[in-house]
């Protein structure tokens, strides 16, 4: 049995370059969960947790029924209050609004075939046998992302700002503004990757 491995099959979405590029993203499915707060902090680690342990459950059912596929890479949608803290660029907004007041969905991207059923059934699996309750919070998610600039940007993400001050420069040149939450999808794992040579893909839907 071959698995489907939505990476693979969807190189030009997990890939970017090192400098600015302006694309079309297609519609896509994923498994996601939402939260507040510090991305370091538990949480958010908690969600994670629950989030990959469904993400695994529908891929062991699928796998039953002769369509097993690769968990895909994590990704977020990031946002705030932007009334609150108004007039922000999105190069200023990393450094200026406190980790505490950051908005997440957290998402990893599913294969078309499954469903709200099934993602029933593996979120009444998960608290029943893992107890992790926070697997009631766990929905599919349908974007559309659209139009998007993005980069690669490579190292920790304190030095973030520096690659979104070069995509915000690419905006302004062909004055493009800001169209959605900022996305993030991250290429490598923290737990075996040096912060330095961590690799994330910052993608800013554009108008």
């Amino acid at each position: 049995m071959k698995k489907l491995d939505l990476t693979k099959l969807n190189k030009a979405y997990y890939t970017a370059t090192s400098q600015p590029q302006l694309l079309d993203i297609p519609a896509a499915q994923f498994l996601a969960i939402s939260g507040k707060g510090d991305p370091s902090g538990k949480p958010y680690l908690d969600r994670i947790q629950a989030l990959y342990a469904t993400a695994y459950t529908l891929k062991f059912m699928n796998k039953a029924l002769d369509k097993d596929f690769v968990v895909a890479k994590l990704e977020g949608l990031w946002n705030f209050d932007e009334e609150k803290y108004a007039g922000l660029s999105i190069h200023e907004t990393p450094l200026k609004v406190p980790r505490s007041e950051w908005n997440y969905r957290m998402l990893i991207r599913m294969p078309d075939y499954v469903t709200r059923e099934q993602l029933k059934a593996a979120v009444q699996q998960v608290i029943g046998k893992k107890q992790i309750q926070l697997a009631a919070g766990i929905e599919l998610y349908q974007m559309q992302e659209g139009k998007v600039v993005q980069m690669l940007h490579i190292g920790p993400f304190a030095t973030e700002p520096e690659s979104l001050q070069i995509m915000m420069d690419f905006m302004l040149a062909r004055g493009l503004k800001k169209n959605g939450d900022h996305h993030e999808i991250y290429l490598s794992d923290f737990n075996k990757t040096a912060p330095e040579k961590l690799k994330t893909i910052l993608r800013e839907p554009v108008k």
